[in-house]
């Protein structure tokens, strides 16, 4: 079997090349490859994603024109994993806020799972070193994801997730309007409603130590009117996909 970890990147210089042999090192019990998804860096990481490429065989880069939001980047990973022939694909954060020594875990628990999420509010608050109003802010915005769509899982905004092959050609990615952080509740939405196993891994969340955050207001606004369309179309995200 081959899994795939897909890192979407927009100048992260600083963090890029540890993240990479961090998440090749992991013992993943099956073959492990690293995709970054580059929007036109410009402070050089797609050139340093290249180079990474150019001394592993099993890193590989796409490179997108500009920067439209981690939605429509993991939506070209994941077009990408699957015209080739990866078996589990995962998405995760390049500023190791992600922590990669989760990722055998994910892996055992998609062998019973369609998708495995992250949590990091289930039982308890994992989260490391955010501001406080950033901690309220996710955890408030996944309980009003919850009530809102009636999804049962605890942390709807996380973005460490393992999808097996199967359930990525399950989903409609046609559908997804969101391109921010909102991207996640969809996709989860679109997953549950189509009747995919979801099973949830409690991880630690630890906020970056390099970088800056690509979190804004208009990724928040975008977040709380993602609901509207649930409820407008939420029958037809529950469609086999044609």
């Amino acid at each position: 079997m081959r899994a795939l970890v897909i890192i979407p990147t927009y100048n992260e210089m600083e963090n890029l090349a540890d993240i990479v042999a961090t998440v090749l090192a992991v013992p993943a019990g099956m073959d492990l490859d690293v995709l970054v998804v580059d929007d036109n860096s410009p402070d050089g990481t797609g050139k340093l994603a290249d180079s990474l490429a150019g001394d592993n065989l099993r890193v590989h880069v796409l490179h997108r024109e500009k920067k439209e939001g981690l939605g429509p980047a993991y939506m070209a990973g994941f077009a990408w994993a699957l015209s080739r022939d990866f078996d589990r694909v995962m998405e995760m954060d390049a500023d190791f806020s992600h922590d990669p020594a989760y990722i055998p875990d994910f892996l055992a628990a998609a062998d019973r799972a369609d998708v495995v999420a992250g949590t990091r509010y289930k039982d308890g608050v994992r989260v490391i070193n955010w501001p406080m109003q950033r901690l309220l802010l996710s955890f408030f915005a996944s309980i009003y994801a919850r009530l809102a769509t009636g999804m049962p899982f605890s942390d709807l905004t996380s973005g460490f997730k393992c999808f097996t092959r199967s359930a990525l050609k399950r989903l409609d990615f046609s559908m997804v309007r969101s391109s921010g952080y909102s991207f996640q509740i969809e996709v989860t939405y679109m997953a549950w409603k189509r009747g995919l196993v979801i099973e949830e891994v409690p991880i630690v969340f630890t906020d970056r130590k390099k970088g800056t955050t690509k979190m804004s207001a208009n990724i928040v606004l975008e977040a709380l009117l993602l609901v509207l369309r649930f409820r407008l179309l939420g029958s037809r995200y529950g469609n086999p996909k044609s």
